[in-house]
């Protein structure tokens, strides 16, 4: 019953996202809305809300662990897999904007994060904790992000491709009705599941989130970034990837703060590091070989750490 959970969980909340940006997008192109702006709401928010639903439930639950885990687990997998597997079909170019201000902002969410939650080394608190005013600093951070892309947008053309989804507005409303209810009783079910396996395997719910949880939330990215590497749109791949990792830490983490604070274990750090030495790879290999891009070695490289860090997680966390 608790994989029949996490796994139906995992479906509605894939398809529950897809309707929702069909739905949603067809109803802003009838209210003439330019195709920047719905990139950088509707379909950015779209592809992020599995991250969103679960965490945003996980908090209302008190399940802090599978939280900060899928937030953690979504970005590694973000760059060591995302990344890994789409350089194997196109090697991934990357922008100068990309270079010199989003990965060095994503590198910023990480190095904020490590800052917040570690109380008891900076402050000498006897918890760690990401309270309701560390999630506000983080929501305060995603609103500097927004702004940036939105004049960038405005200045070199919509960031990310916006399918041409035409719909009748009953249509578009019920697409996003389905979408939303696929949303939420997926992230439910997925939540319910994943704290059930984590408890007969005597795991902790924080592996479970960094692992299973993680990976299934961010498969919208994946099709996401696969699909422009088919269509040779390679620097959008990794502008969805570090566009992702932003949104994760500084909106729906910053979010699941501000509805519950979360509980942070110190064991954590190691996590943190692990998503802080991934950005710093990526922004090394961005620099190796000939132009700026992730090539199919680079990929392979990427691929494999990731495969330690999950047998690291399996194998040697409790």
């Amino acid at each position: 019953m608790s994989y029949l959970l996490l796994s139906g969980g995992l479906v509605m909340l894939i398809f529950g996202s897809n309707w929702l940006v069909d739905g949603a997008s067809s109803l802003a192109r009838k209210l003439n809305i330019s195709d920047i702006v719905i990139g950088l709401t509707v379909v950015a928010f779209g592809t992020s809300s599995p991250e969103l639903v679960v965490n945003l439930i996980a908090s209302f639950n008190g399940n802090t662990d599978i939280a900060i885990g899928n937030i953690l687990g979504s970005n590694i997998f973000n760059i060591l897999a995302i990344l890994g597997i789409t350089s194997l079909f196109l090697p991934v170019a990357v922008m100068n904007n990309t270079v010199w201000k989003e990965i060095p902002f994503s590198i910023l969410a990480v190095l904020i994060v490590a800052f917040i939650a570690n109380d008891v080394l900076i402050d000498g608190y006897e918890k760690n904790e990401i309270s309701r005013i560390d999630g506000l600093v983080l929501l305060g951070f995603f609103s500097i992000f927004m702004a940036y892309t939105f004049i960038l947008a405005k200045h070199s053309g919509p960031l990310m491709e916006v399918e041409k989804v035409s719909m009748s507005v009953p249509k578009s409303g019920l697409y996003v009705i389905v979408g939303l209810a696929g949303l939420f009783f997926g992230g439910r079910f997925l939540v319910m599941g994943a704290v059930e396996i984590a408890r007969n395997f005597g795991m902790t719910e924080s592996v479970i989130g960094l692992t299973v949880v993680a990976a299934g939330t961010s498969l919208p990215e994946l099709a996401t970034s696969i699909t422009a590497a088919l269509k040779k749109n390679s620097d959008i791949a990794i502008g969805n990837v570090v566009g992702s990792n932003i949104f994760n830490i500084f909106f729906i983490l910053g979010s699941s703060a501000v509805i519950r604070p979360l509980p942070f274990s110190t064991g954590s750090n190691i996590d943190i590091l692990a998503v802080l030495a991934a950005s710093l790879l990526m922004f090394l290999f961005v620099f190796m070989g000939k132009g700026r891009k992730i090539d199919r070695f680079e990929g392979i490289i990427l691929l494999l750490l990731y495969v330690a860090y999950t047998v690291y997680l399996t194998v040697f966390s409790k």
